[in-house]
């Protein structure tokens, strides 16, 4: 047994060196690798070092941008030329449909807007266009109305710009005046001229009583004591023109609507017409039995005028050259303007207001002793109707006399009802009114005296234009904000 276990470790031991040598045989067979075999195994061994450390690290996500275009690239690759301009085609039609549409809603829209313009344009040629505004209005604090001081003399008349930015005033100091509206101040004066050079000075050298402006705001026209009718370039106030041929004051002068035809009217009886654009005299018209007093003209080829002591408003139709005739009042109508192309307001020195329509020879409705009455007991008199004011196609009318208030009305349904709304202090005579065509504001031309004379004198008046505010509210008191605020 003893020697049995003995020649078995014998084996073990014999085996392991066996190994061992074979193991080191190995090893020395490796260090005796040529030099070249050996920088290849080397070579090839560093190089499996790398790829197992890159794979070694962990894995990221890869960039999805690359990743996206990858997978476009291998869209378009997919797609055929045949697809491709099919999805062009389908892509440039869907273009086309957007635009035809665009186009449509686009000429829907101003076909719509052209014919609620046509439709306006129509109205107010019939003279029914009637905007309600009388009853939203409130009346203004004292507090804001504007007080513009600069002429020595009484205001006679005044404009204002179609773009509602400038006033142009005149008096009986011969001054005209153009004012800022926002600001209030003036931006120039064209002084009076003295006694005896009319001929030689830019300037009227008697009492100014009338003034128009076009409906472009390109010319200014003034008339005075001297039968002068002066034409300027409302923006620079520069002068053109002088018309001459009328023998007495010029009392009225308009623009019609949308030309550069202009209407006179004068004491001497006779309107005139004249084509400013062209510095050219056109015809004369005669009818009135006493001077004119004052005139108006919208966009037709017509003019009304007030006739004074003939006791007539006037319509005269330019191309035909005829006239109608209108009575009503009881004293000289003063004053005169137009609603609309078919109806009319007059003031006259009995007192009263008259609304008309051109297809009555009577009014359609009058208000006697409209500014109550004055004097002592048993002598009382009206006040004058001194101005009369329209806001153009509406139902509001404004009156001025010298009973320190000027009157707000509000005209009824077919122009039949003159109702009061309210009155707003002001002292002195109103010799002019006008309102601003946005319908924001009314402008006042106040003077110690009568504009036509010197019947009456108030000594605590201010020779003024007075910037009034149109407040606004609808159904309970929440303010309409005005138009460009």
């Amino acid at each position: 047994m003893a020697a049995a276990g003995m020649k078995r470790k014998q084996q073990r031991q014999r085996g392991a060196s066996a190994s061992g040598s074979t193991a080191g045989g190995a090893a020395r067979k490796k260090r005796k690798l040529p030099a070249a075999d050996e920088k290849a195994w080397q070579k090839a061994g560093s190089k499996l070092n790398e790829e197992i450390s890159s794979d070694s690290e962990p894995d990221t996500e890869p960039d999805l941008p690359s990743k996206k275009k990858n997978n476009e690239a291998a869209d378009e690759i997919e797609e055929t030329a045949q697809e491709k301009k099919l999805r062009l085609a389908k892509l440039y039609l869907e273009q086309l449909r957007q635009q035809e549409e665009e186009k449509a809603e686009e000429e829907a829209f101003e076909k719509d807007l052209v014919a609620g313009r046509l439709k306006e344009d129509v109205l107010e040629q019939k003279g029914k266009l009637q905007r309600q505004i009388a009853k939203i209005l409130q009346p203004p604090d004292a507090s804001e109305i504007r007080v513009l001081r600069g002429h020595q003399l009484p205001i006679t008349c005044l404009v204002i710009t179609p773009d509602d930015k400038y006033i142009f005033s005149a008096a009986k100091d011969c001054s005209i005046i153009k004012w800022d509206v926002e600001s209030g101040k003036k931006v120039h004066v064209i002084h009076r001229g003295k006694k005896g050079t009319k001929d030689s000075h830019v300037g009227h050298t008697a009492h100014i009583l009338s003034m128009a402006i076009s409906s472009d705001g390109k010319y200014l026209a003034t008339g005075d004591r001297n039968k002068l009718i002066l034409i300027w370039e409302a923006a620079t106030c520069s002068h053109l023109y002088k018309f001459t041929g009328h023998r007495d004051a010029i009392s009225g002068l308009s623009f019609r609507k949308g030309t550069h035809q202009l209407y006179s009217a004068s004491h001497d009886r006779s309107v005139k017409v004249w084509n400013v654009a062209e510095n050219a005299y056109v015809e004369t018209l005669f009818g009135h039995q006493d001077m004119i007093t004052g005139l108006d003209g919208l966009s037709r080829e017509c003019c009304v005028t007030s006739g004074g002591r003939d006791g007539t408003v006037r319509i005269w139709k330019i191309p035909e050259e005829a006239q109608l005739v209108f009575y009503g009042h009881q004293g000289s109508i003063d004053c005169i303007q137009l609603i609309n192309e078919e109806h009319m307001v007059s003031g006259a020195d009995d007192g009263s207001v008259c609304l008309w329509g051109l297809s009555k020879k009577k009014p359609l409705t009058t208000v006697k002793k409209a500014h109550r009455l004055h004097g002592t007991e048993g002598l009382e008199q009206p006040y004058w109707i001194s101005s009369v004011a329209a806001l153009l196609n509406s139902d509001l009318v404004a009156t001025g006399s010298h009973s320190a208030s000027v009157k707000l009305w509000k005209c009824g349904e077919g122009f039949r009802r003159l109702e009061p709304l309210f009155e707003i202090p002001l002292v002195g005579f109103v010799n002019s009114l006008k309102f601003s065509n946005s319908g924001n504001f009314l402008v006042a031309g106040i003077g110690q005296e009568h504009r036509l004379g010197r019947w009456w004198r108030i000594k605590e008046a201010k020779n003024s234009i007075c910037i009034i505010p149109l407040k606004k509210t609808i159904a309970g008191n929440s303010q309409i904000p005005d138009e460009g605020s």
